[in-house]
């Protein structure tokens, strides 16, 4: 029987899960939910169900698989991880008393091994979420949103002139990822655990806001390129179940307002009226895909 797993029909938290459930070859199914437009962003399609799933602290995005019912995403991640030998744990759970069994023949773990191994699992997990979390926060801010839609900018989104508060920490909080990451293909060692998973779309989405934002890394944006030349990676992003976009519900930078910034930007670049000392149309690309 597939596992479910319940989201809003955005990439967002679940892109990570996703990627995993893939990479893993995992049986499951999607219930993705749609969120009304502006003003109201009805949620009723989630809310009818909310409460009616068996869920012990019910949100989105959850798994169902068997008797299993698990929210928060991580939880949800380490989940599969687990399922698929591919946690910080280089045993299996043992059955009936709860206990493990170390070293079982013909199992070999691919994460962490070793307590330091352990340690950059944990690490990198909440690390990844707290930076998620923050790109998140500018995302959804109103101020944010407002500034973009008001603030006449005749050359195009030039993020290098707006100069929000996040985009000047960018450069910072990821030298310390490429300091962690250093000259290993994988941020725990030679093989790959679900924390590269979080790694990866916390890159990604750093890349679609900030799109030069790696080019000071070299080894991160050889994570990127690494992670996207895995086999199972590269035939789902082909794939039409693939949900790359939009990043965010409609109450952050989301579809609603991404086109308006874009038309906004396609005018602009179609007028040619001189602006400030340009004789010729702006030739930046659109912001938000």
């Amino acid at each position: 029987m597939p596992m479910i797993l319940g989201y809003w029909d955005i990439r967002g938290l679940a892109h990570a899960i996703r990627l995993l459930l893939e990479y893993t070859d995992s049986n499951y199914e999607e219930k993705r939910y749609t969120m009304g437009d502006a003003p109201d962003y009805d949620r009723s399609q989630w809310l009818d169900e909310k409460f009616k799933l068996g869920l012990d602290f019910p949100n989105l995005p959850y798994l169902i698989d068997g008797p299993h019912r698990i929210t928060q995403s991580n939880a949800i991640l380490r989940y599969i991880a687990r399922k698929h030998n591919l946690c910080e744990w280089g045993w299996l759970q043992g059955v009936g008393d709860g206990g493990c069994i170390p070293g079982l023949a013909g199992w070999e773990a691919e994460g962490g091994e070793t307590e330091e191994e352990m340690i950059r699992v944990d690490i990198l997990e909440n690390q990844a979420m707290d930076i998620a979390n923050e790109l998140a926060r500018v995302c959804y801010s109103p101020d944010f949103v407002s500034h973009l839609l008001t603030t006449p900018t005749p050359t195009g989104l030039d993020l290098e002139k707006l100069k929000p508060e996040y985009l000047e920490r960018i450069p910072e909080a990821l030298k310390l990822f490429s300091q962690f990451l250093g000259k290993k293909p994988w941020f725990v060692g030679d093989k790959i655990t679900f924390v590269d998973f979080l790694a990866y779309d916390l890159l990604d989405l750093h890349r679609i806001f900030h799109p030069k934002c790696l080019d000071e890394f070299s080894n991160l944006k050889d994570f990127v390129s690494r992670f996207e030349g895995l086999k199972k990676i590269s035939a789902y992003m082909k794939s039409s179940r693939f949900l790359p976009k939009p990043l965010y519900t409609k109450m952050g930078i989301g579809d609603t307002e991404k086109e308006r910034l874009n038309e906004s930007q396609k005018k602009l670049q179609n007028t040619h009226e001189p602006l400030k000392g340009k004789t010729s149309p702006p030739e930046q690309p659109i912001l938000y895909p």
